[in-house]
């Protein structure tokens, strides 16, 4: 599953993190903290849901869990002021607020150019031109064959 943002492709099976096509460089906790909060961005996430489903029930201190989530604005542009794309909401927890869309692997791109150009097309109908290739005579089925 491909989810895109803005100018990030976030492929979480893949474990990659993109903007504009450059590849982000981002620890394997902040990752799995940036899919939690993109795939559950239609509610408020809490500490107790982040402990349980990024870090397996393990007790984590609050400034390891504040490093991972500020680990994770920087690495999408945002702040902990700014709070564009990761908003807290005091004393309940915090939500991934941006406009998010789903665009499935095979349109998955390198660049984001490519990302617009796959999207574009699938709208539109296409054709395929394959070359032909000589197959050998197939033998008719009514007939039986010689002993």
């Amino acid at each position: 599953m491909v989810l895109v943002f803005g100018d990030h492709h976030l492929d979480i099976e893949r474990r990659e993190l993109r903007c504009s096509g450059e590849l982000i460089n981002l620890e394997p906790k902040a990752f799995d903290l940036l899919a939690f909060l993109v795939r559950h961005r239609h509610r408020v996430v809490s500490k107790d849901d982040l402990l349980r489903e990024v870090w397996g029930g393990r007790i984590v201190s609050d400034a390891a869990l504040t490093t991972r989530i500020n680990a994770v604005r920087r690495a999408l542009g945002d702040s902990g002021s700014a709070q564009r794309l990761i908003r807290t909401f005091t004393g309940r927890g915090i939500r991934f607020v941006g406009e998010t869309a789903e665009i499935s692997d095979q349109a998955t791109p390198m660049g984001s150019d490519l990302a617009s150009q796959a999207l574009a097309v699938a709208d539109k109908p296409s054709i395929a031109v394959l070359p032909f290739e000589n197959c050998p005579a197939i033998p008719n089925r009514n007939t039986l064959p010689t002993a």
